[in-house]
C-alpha cells in the first residue's frame, strides 16, 4: 500500500476495482492542521479514460506491478499494433488506443517496450525524444522573426518546425507533446526515418 503523496508518473494503482496508470502527480503539503493533497491525473487501464483528481495525502492506495519487455514493431492492421520479442519471437498485438496518438511514428524494427498488466499489453513507452527525417516542407526562409511553418514527417504527421529547417533535415522531436525541440547534430545517427 502507498500514500497519494507517494504517486510518481509511470505507476499503476488500483482504485475501487479499477486499474489506472498515474500520467502525473503533484504534491502540495498542507499548512497548518490542513492535510497536504496529491494533484493527479489517471488513466483508466481498461477504458483509457482520464481522470483528474486531487487525493488527501493520507489516501492509500494498492499498488499494481506493471512488467515491462522490450519488443520490436512489425506492423499495424485492424486497430493493433503487432511487436515481437526479439530474444523468443513471441508476438503480442497491443490496441491501438493502448498505444496512443505516437502510433504513427511506429517503423518496422522500432525496439519499444510494452507494459504488460496481469499478462496483458496495457501500453508503449516511446522514448522521450526521437530522431526524424523532413520529409515534406516549404522552401527555408532565413529571417529574424519567430515565425514556424508545417513539415511533414514519418508516418504523414506535419508538426511545426522554424523557417530554416528544408526537407531532408534531421529534426529532435518531443514524442510525449509531438512537438518540434531542435534540429539534430549532424554527427548524429537518424534513430528512426
Amino acid at each position: 500500500m502507498l500514500t497519494s503523496s507517494q504517486l510518481r508518473p509511470g505507476m499503476a494503482i488500483r482504485r475501487q476495482g479499477q486499474n489506472y496508470k498515474v500520467l502525473a502527480a503533484e504534491y502540495h503539503p498542507g499548512q497548518g492542521q490542513m492535510g497536504g493533497v496529491t494533484h493527479a491525473r489517471l488513466q483508466n487501464l481498461e477504458t483509457r479514460t482520464l481522470w483528474e483528481h486531487s487525493f488527501r495525502a493520507d489516501l492509500r492506495f494498492e499498488e499494481v506491478a506493471l512488467e515491462k519487455q522490450l519488443f520490436e514493431f512489425l506492423y499495424a492492421a485492424d486497430g493493433q499494433c503487432y511487436f515481437m520479442n526479439a530474444d523468443t519471437y513471441d508476438q503480442v498485438a497491443v490496441p491501438d488506443e493502448a498505444v496512443g496518438p505516437q502510433a504513427c511514428l511506429l517503423e518496422a524494427g522500432m525496439p519499444l517496450a510494452v507494459e504488460f498488466l496481469e499478462g496483458r499489453p496495457v501500453s508503449v513507452l516511446f522514448p522521450a525524444v526521437l530522431e526524424l527525417k523532413i520529409l515534406e516542407t516549404a522552401p527555408p526562409i532565413h529571417q529574424q522573426d519567430s515565425n514556424f511553418k508545417f513539415a511533414k514527417i514519418t508516418g504523414g504527421v506535419e508538426v511545426l518546425v522554424p523557417q530554416f529547417i528544408k526537407t531532408g533535415d534531421v529534426i529532435r522531436l518531443d514524442v510525449p507533446n509531438m512537438k518540434y525541440m531542435d534540429r539534430a547534430r549532424s554527427d548524429t545517427k537518424v534513430k528512426a526515418i
